[in-house]
């Protein structure tokens, strides 16, 4: 009886599975269909990568954050704000949205500076700033210190550049788990994330409330199995990319303007931007009180005027500066 009712639960088990992986691929395929790509295709090396473009002039390069796509800036308004007066280029990064990740490369933040660098050239772009949220601040950083003729100049958002530890980094890595995390991602994954959803995006807009241009975000586009093991792999590389990165900066020349939430509730405000301001005599740090993570969402304009003082060439940008926003 013992070892049929063992039976049972495995049989539960399975069957549960079952049906959360039939909700899964429902809610995928309705998310597609509702959410088509917007943009724009280049293939490189084999990788088709998805990206947005706007407007005319000098060319401004947008790197999302971990679990983001293009749409994040979008929405923001900082692609509206920017193609004012510049050329915008916003990629979908290696895995998100509707850009291929192959599993045959561990996607480093130097791995995907290469490959997005190569993606400009093939759109005839020679030289771009570029203006990294989040996860995207470290390719932003590795494409200036690999291809630094391609880089004019870096805006940071968000960005964690120094290791330390982070209790969140093994939660979040396991849909990128071989065999275990497949399983994970196509059923119980997605579920649970779309059960959580609420408090992460309280947490990376906090202390402010979420930002109205915000909501219409396709929740189940992000919480796609393709998707959720490019966020899980990119939690796991992040502490090893920052403590490979950070022993390089002091080769950067160029000008960097920093940006940093008070209130930053997935990065330590002194520990990232304060420490990567006092290191980099050329940079200007700009500290936004009462923001978040979600800086792009709070900041357009002073970030604008950040990525004209770089292309301008404006006094300012040549020496270490500090400014405060309310």
């Amino acid at each position: 009886m013992a070892r049929l009712s063992g039976t049972k639960k495995i049989l539960a088990v399975a069957g549960a599975l079952a049906i959360a992986h039939l909700v899964v691929r429902a809610k995928t395929q309705q998310a597609e269909a509702e959410n088509p790509p917007a943009g724009q295709f280049v293939t490189v090396d084999g990788v088709r990568l998805h990206y947005l473009e706007r407007g005319e002039g000098p060319v401004v390069v947008l790197l999302h954050g971990n679990g983001a796509t293009s749409l994040d800036f979008e929405l923001s308004g900082l692609i509206d704000h920017l193609a004012r007066d510049h050329k915008v280029i916003a990629f979908d990064r290696p895995g998100f949205g509707y850009s291929e990740r192959p599993r045959t490369t561990i996607w480093t933040p130097a791995e995907q500076a290469a490959l997005l660098g190569k993606a400009l050239k093939e759109l005839g772009i020679s030289q771009a700033v570029a203006v990294g949220h989040s996860w995207g601040t470290l390719v932003a950083l590795a494409m200036a210190l690999d291809a630094p003729d391609l880089v004019r100049g870096l805006v940071l958002m968000s960005g964690y550049y120094y290791p330390s530890a982070r209790m969140d980094v093994a939660l979040m890595s396991a849909p990128a788990i071989p065999v275990v995390g497949d399983v994970l991602r196509h059923t119980v994954s997605p579920l649970l994330g779309r059960l959580l959803w609420p408090k992460f995006i309280g947490r990376i807009f906090s202390p402010r409330e979420e930002a109205a241009r915000f909501k219409p975000w396709p929740k189940w586009l992000s919480l796609r199995p393709s998707q959720l093991r490019a966020a899980g792999a990119e939690s796991a590389l992040m502490i090893p990319a920052a403590a490979t990165l950070n022993k390089r900066y002091p080769e950067i020349t160029m000008p960097v303007a920093i940006f940093s939430g008070a209130g930053d509730k997935i990065v330590t405000h002194e520990h990232n931007a304060e420490r990567l301001h006092r290191e980099l005599l050329q940079s200007r740090l700009h500290t936004i009180e009462d923001a978040g993570h979600m800086l792009h969402y709070v900041a357009q304009e002073e970030i604008v005027r950040a990525v004209d003082d770089i292309v301008e060439r404006r006094p300012g940008m040549s020496f270490q500066q500090t400014t405060h926003h309310s």
